[in-house]
């Protein structure tokens, strides 16, 4: 049976301000009867911990201070009494949070449901990656052919979730509108396949994406950004569109006119993997992770640009906010 300490290093969370990470040591947390304790071997850094940081997702507001990190993957060393226990434990795992307990830690607490067991030809690197964008991905190309969309825009495009959304569609017969705000990400995007990619920062910008919707009929526009852009995708979008807004990198608030939803009658959603995923069966749930299991090696593969120490994850969460393309950054616990 693995020892488990007392103590366990882990980042924490004071204030919404990267400036108030910190690196302390804090009791190793203790899994409720349908918990898991997994020790942590490895744990992306997403945008949805930026939002998670900075407050604009607001789920661990009032338990601050708090663990940061959405995902992560290790191994389950306790879990509950019966069938789901004896399965899990000693598993590989990817991992997703629940409440207050994060990845960014030697050991984490989380649901049992959400601990998911890994191919043996699945790294335990790239099992760290393997919920967040590739579910995502998965989830909005579900969306798309559900709605018998044939063409769609992503904004954020160069992000590892806007690649492996390009190579999924590829594979789909699916057209991709890439936006994105850098000539360097054109041309990324363009390397993997993309046909139409767009930059924000170009002066007819706004033409571009109307000339384009109006061409390929697009409907079906999925925002990480939201501020003026939600405005913008909603005035370039066919009517009886919609815009679904699945982040807030601007950390601004949309900003839409009231004339989009009179007469072209489009909308606006929002999404969260959880949500979507609670909204199918188990067997739907367990066939999609099976299949982003297999594509894990391809489309859905990540690529690691630095790992770095919990020691060294405050400065790599400020390092990577201001660069999130080319890459994802691992905080990989130095004991794991």
């Amino acid at each position: 049976m693995t020892q488990i300490p007392e103590q366990m290093t882990a980042v924490r969370l004071n204030a919404h301000s990267i400036d108030s990470l910190s690196v302390e040591k804090i009791p190793v947390p203790k899994p409720g009867p349908d918990e898991v304790l997994i020790k942590m071997a490895a744990s992306p850094i997403n945008p949805s911990d930026l939002g998670l940081i900075s407050g604009s997702t607001d789920y661990i507001s009032s338990n601050l201070p708090a663990t940061p990190g959405v995902e992560g993957s290790g191994t389950v060393v306790q879990a509950p009494k019966g069938m789901m226990g004896r399965y899990l434990m000693g598993k590989r795992v990817a991992c997703t949070r629940a409440g207050s307990s994060g990845t960014w830690a030697e050991y984490m607490v989380t649901k049992a449901q959400l601990a998911l067991p890994l191919n043996n030809d699945v790294s335990l690197e790239q099992g760290a990656m393997s919920v967040v964008n590739p579910l995502t991905a998965l989830a909005f190309l579900d969306i798309a052919k559900k709605g018998g969309h044939r063409t769609l825009i992503n904004t954020a495009a160069a992000s590892m979730l806007g690649q492996m959304l390009q190579r999924l569609a590829v594979q789909a017969g699916i057209q991709i509108v890439h936006i994105v705000r850098r000539q360097e990400h054109v041309e990324l995007l363009q390397k993997i396949g993309a046909s139409i990619v767009l930059n924000s920062t170009d002066e007819d910008f706004k033409q571009q994406l109307k000339d384009v919707c109006k061409k390929h009929q697009v409907r079906l526009a999925l925002d990480a950004i939201i501020g003026p852009m939600t405005d913008i995708l909603l005035g370039a979008i066919q009517p009886g569109g919609k815009v679904i807004i699945y982040s807030a990198l601007s950390s601004e608030q949309p900003c839409v006119n009231f004339n989009h939803f009179v007469g072209p009658d489009k909308s606006i959603e929002g999404f969260l993997l959880t949500t979507w995923f609670s909204k199918r069966n188990f067997l739907q749930n367990l066939m999609l992770w099976r299949q982003a299991q297999k594509m894990m090696g391809g489309a859905l593969q990540s690529e690691v640009r630095q790992r770095v120490s919990l020691e060294e994850a405050p400065q790599a969460v400020a390092n990577y906010a201001t660069n999130m393309s080319g890459g994802k950054i691992l905080v990989v616990p130095e004991t794991a």
